[in-house]
């Protein structure tokens, strides 16, 4: 029995969805490990249909990942659920590699509109679809091409009804100022999160002034927000995770970090929810912010957090987070919405 969430216009594309959605970025089975580790593709679907299942009525995931293959396993998950139950599938592009890399590094930002209309066809290939819901480009393009010039190609395909919407992720006020002449920003794809809170002071302001949905993402800053990162797992980290090598996971970063969950923990101790459903619950509340990407891999992951955007943080809560990131002097970004 599929749940009832909290939803929220994303911004003027007609599509009311809910205040989180799944992200894709783990599902890319054995080959694609994002360094998470690889993921099954069993799973993978069971973690997508449950989603469903439990009322999430988006899942944003990217030809990237996997080199295409989330795209393919999102496209097998979505094909036996009835078209009225099936969630809106948003996806990105402009990151182009070679099929001959066995080594699976060097992904080009490539801007180019016809590559970029290629990649469009393949995503459509892949995901199994007539339309994209949503299409994004994932970062500014380094080929030499402008943002006039992808964006001229998204708002032609848009305008023929190949993509529902268009938007950017990654992207500055001043990129989006320069897309806009040309055709509506219908979304925007920025990180933040409780640690980067930079958003806040730009973007995110400019997205809620222009009728522009925005769709954040690492609301629980890759694992730091959830509770379950301590100095002692961090030692033990695999050498194969990424987070065993970054700044934010070691030394007088990573315990300014934990201040601030710290505080997240005491607030979701207060309203009976986990650590990392408060920190996403805390990045809700910010103007501008229409929904949360969060990732999982197995459908119980999905439980912890699934409730977050129907949580109502009050003003004591944001105060005792803003105190934690002044106090820590942790990340940047404005300390409260």
């Amino acid at each position: 029995m599929t749940q009832s969430l909290p939803t929220a216009p994303l911004g003027r594309t007609g599509m009311e969805i809910t205040r989180v959605g799944l992200g894709a970025f783990a599902i890319g089975g054995p080959a694609w490990s994002y360094g998470w580790g690889a993921q099954d593709d069993d799973d993978s679907i069971r973690t997508i249909r449950a989603a469903v299942d439990r009322g999430i009525n988006w899942i944003d995931t990217a030809a990237v990942y996997g080199r295409g293959h989330s795209e393919i396993v999102v496209g097998r998950a979505l094909r036996d659920i009835p078209e009225k139950d099936r969630p809106w599938v948003f996806t990105k592009g402009g990151l182009v590699w070679s099929d001959d890399d066995a080594l699976q590094t060097g992904e080009r930002k490539v801007g180019d509109p016809d590559s970029l209309r290629r990649e469009v066809e393949d995503s459509l290939r892949r995901l199994d679809v007539e339309r994209i819901d949503l299409y994004q480009m994932h970062w500014p393009a380094e080929d030499g091409a402008e943002v006039e010039d992808y964006w001229g190609a998204l708002v032609e395909l848009r305008d023929r009804g190949v993509l529902r919407a268009i938007g950017l992720s990654n992207h500055s006020v001043e990129q989006l100022e320069r897309a806009e002449a040309i055709g509506h920003v219908d979304t925007l794809q920025p990180p933040f999160s409780a640690i980067y809170r930079d958003a806040a002071s730009d973007v995110l302001p400019w997205c809620a002034d222009h009728g522009t949905g925005t769709i954040i993402y690492s609301p629980m800053q890759s694992g730091l927000l959830t509770g379950r990162i301590t100095e002692e797992r961090v030692q033990q980290l695999p050498a194969d995770d990424w987070r065993s090598r970054h700044p934010d996971f070691s030394g007088d970063r990573l315990r300014r970090n934990l201040q601030v969950t710290a505080a997240l923990a005491e607030v979701a101790g207060r309203h009976g929810i986990s650590t990392g459903a408060a920190a996403i619950a805390w990045a809700l509340r910010f103007r501008g912010v229409t929904g949360a990407i969060v990732g999982a891999r197995t459908p119980e992951q999905i439980d912890g957090w699934v409730g977050a955007g129907g949580v109502d943080l009050s003003a004591d809560d944001i105060d005792l987070v803003a105190r934690a990131i002044t106090e820590s002097g942790a990340g940047s970004g404005p300390v409260a919405p």
